[in-house]
C-alpha cells in the first residue's frame, strides 16, 4: 500500500492517525542555516500552515 507524504501537516496525532510517510528535515534545515544561505534573502517561512 503507497502511503502519503505529509506535506505542510504539523499534527503528530493526524500524522499517525492517516500513516502519513514523514520526513525529518531538522538536519537539513540546520546545516543551510548554519551554511550562511540563510542570511538576508527574507524567503525563509518556516511552520507556516
Amino acid at each position: 500500500m503507497a502511503r502519503n507524504v505529509a506535506i505542510g501537516i504539523q499534527d503528530f496525532e493526524q500524522l499517525i492517525t492517516n500513516d502519513y510517510f514523514y520526513i525529518d528535515k531538522t538536519d537539513f534545515i540546520r546545516e543551510w542555516w548554519d551554511s550562511g544561505d540563510a542570511e538576508g534573502n527574507g524567503t525563509v517561512c518556516i511552520g507556516a500552515d
